[in-house]
């Protein structure tokens, strides 16, 4: 942050906000300029560096295109295959939302970009709820997993790890939060987690913020919690930490702090031992302004259930951000998670826009790379309007399709601002229909509607399609979770069939057609037991996903995955009818 604060942040953010075109032309004006001569862009431009070429000569790619030059890098190869400036290392995605982990290259510059993003993606809050560095400090989990070397000798890690491992971060991260470096590095992310909430109990007058980078893990802390506070609080009581905590960073780290404190224990026994849970993160640390984590696109659907342990504290959603580019902020961090808006940064990349034609029936149609389509600019982009994303950036990305679905809310200054609809493709599908992630979220909306007055939250949801018989139907996995020690056991088979309907009713038009036609078959919900989306989580955390960047998939496409899901179903129901 800068010495004064916030407001240099701030003013920052109005300027670039105000000169967007121009800062635009200026950093797609730099990376062609340094990039023009590298053999990827030699191909199309042959030296020049004009937009106009660019526009016309460079092809719009997926990461498939541009694996192939990002392989041989990795493999020991010169970075200037694909840019000019050297490459220190890659991104790793989680893999998680739509396939498997790619590797983006990170530069000097890309690192420097963070740093300025982290600087200006707070200063929103912090002119809402004052400099919360200075008030105490956060409880943010954070996992990090071990970086992958390369044959090339370069380091490959996620984003969040990368940060993790910065001198900076480190430097400041006792004064900032309440986690010692070694539980985020834990290798066990189950003995990191289990620490890092003993360090935020103990340490819970302190505490102004509590968050992770995703609702989800925020929500697996919680009901982590919910299993071990016992455990914690006999900790926090003894001053010893459990046995079966083993590694010996964490157990150093809580050497150096733990003490006997029986106040402290009993009086947080008191707040867990209740009937129930509603409002525990504001009873169990009082200090805290706000929730901080990611809470639109796929994690939405976490919001109700977070909102129920949270009572009233605000959800913040600060950043809008990938392995691929860092994007935008949002400036109004009050707004509810479903009206989330995030103002674009021109000086991060250079954006363009492929728009996405809405069906009408809650359907889209994306345009396909070949297609003669005009990709639109930051600042051309039109209110109301679907866009998919596409980003130039320092790091050897030329027109590259994100895979990102947005809409156009509105603009602050001249820059644009966007609201997340979904990821590209990460859709179920048994014929021709469309059925996107938000029409799935929506129906699933409407269906969940039928619980509360009942006692009951949908905590989580996936899907498939089962293609195993024919006609092949939609299967949706719910995890249920009543309230006041409600069990779902006691929630009426006859609800869950009125669910099934609800969601047909509310999908769009094509798939009741469909339906109708006999080409789909009834929709089907199976209710799992709990803990199932725990142990997915884990499941793919054991595959290498870091815990901090697991997004659990809205489609299930693993075989493993579905086999776990399945064998923890507790009750099947089916759609009785087709929808009118």
């Amino acid at each position: 942050m800068a010495a004064n604060g916030y407001e240099g942040e701030l003013k920052m953010i109005e300027e670039l906000t105000t000169n967007a075109e121009q800062i635009q032309e200026e950093v797609l004006g730099e990376i062609l300029s340094r990039n023009a001569g590298t053999e990827y862009l030699r191909g199309f431009l042959h030296g020049q560096t004009e937009k106009q070429l660019f526009k016309k000569n460079v092809p719009i790619v997926t990461y498939e295109d541009l694996k192939p030059y990002i392989d041989r890098i990795a493999n020991g190869e010169t970075s200037d295959i694909l840019l000019a400036e050297p490459i220190t290392g890659f991104f790793l995605s989680s893999g998680t939302s739509g396939g498997q982990p790619k590797l983006m290259p990170v530069t000097a510059q890309v690192v420097n970009k963070w740093e300025l993003f982290r600087g200006l993606y707070e200063s929103p809050a912090m002119k809402h709820f004052g400099d919360i560095n200075q008030a105490g400090k956060g409880l943010e989990l954070m996992f990090a997993r071990p970086e992958i070397e390369t044959p090339s000798g370069l380091k490959a890690a996620s984003v969040s790890t990368s940060i993790y491992n910065e001198c900076n971060f480190r430097a400041n991260l006792p004064k900032l939060y309440t986690s010692p470096v070694e539980t985020i590095f834990c290798p066990d992310p189950n003995q990191g987690l289990y620490c890092q909430l003993l360090f935020g109990l103990i340490q819970r007058d302190e505490v102004v913020k509590v968050g992770s980078v995703f609702a989800s893990t925020v929500l697996r802390g919680i009901k982590f919690l919910e299993n071990h506070w016992q455990e914690l609080c006999y900790d926090i009581k003894t001053g010893r930490l459990s046995d079966w905590i083993t590694d010996s960073g964490c157990r150093n780290a809580a050497s150096l702090v733990m003490k006997p404190n029986p106040e402290q224990a009993d009086l947080i026994e008191t707040i867990c031992n209740c009937k129930s849970w509603e409002g525990i993160i504001r009873k169990l640390w009082p200090k805290a302004r706000y929730i901080w984590c990611i809470c639109t696109g796929i994690m939405r659907q976490y919001t109700t259930e977070l909102e129920f342990y949270c009572r009233g504290l605000p959800l913040v959603s600060a950043l809008y951000a990938c392995s691929e580019a860092i994007c935008g902020i949002n400036l109004e961090p009050l707004r509810k998670p479903c009206d989330v808006s995030y103002t674009f940064l021109p000086n991060m990349a250079y954006f363009e826009f492929l728009p996405v034609k809405n069906e009408g029936d809650g359907s889209i149609e994306m345009k396909s790379n070949n297609e003669d389509t005009e990709l639109v600019d930051l600042v051309n982009v039109k209110a109301g309007q679907c866009y998919e994303l596409v980003v130039t950036t320092c790091a050897g990305l030329y027109r590259y399709k994100v895979g990102d679905v947005l809409m156009v809310s509105g603009f602050y200054n001249n820059a644009p601002q966007f609201q997340f609809l979904e990821r590209k493709n990460v859709i179920p599908s048994v014929d021709h229909e469309k059925t996107s992630e938000t029409d799935l979220f929506k129906a699933v909306t409407e269906a969940k509607a039928l619980l509360d007055p009942l006692g009951f939250i949908l905590a989580e949801y996936t899907s498939y399609v089962d293609t195993s018989s024919a006609p092949g139907h939609y299967v949706l996995f719910w995890e249920i979770k009543g309230k006041e020690g409600k069990h779902c056991k006691e929630l009426d088979p006859k609800i869950m069939v009125e669910c099934c309907s609800r969601m047909e009713e509310s999908l769009h038009y094509t798939y009741k057609i469909y339906r109708k036609r006999s080409i789909i078959a009834a929709l089907e919900i199976r209710v799992v037991k709990q803990g199932s989306f725990e142990a997915l989580m884990d499941y793919f955390v054991s595959k290498g996903t870091s815990l901090s960047q697991y997004k659990k998939p809205n489609c299930i496409k693993s075989e493993e995955a579905l086999k776990l899901l399945d064998s923890r179903v507790m009750g099947k129901y089916f759609s009785p009818k087709s929808p009118l």
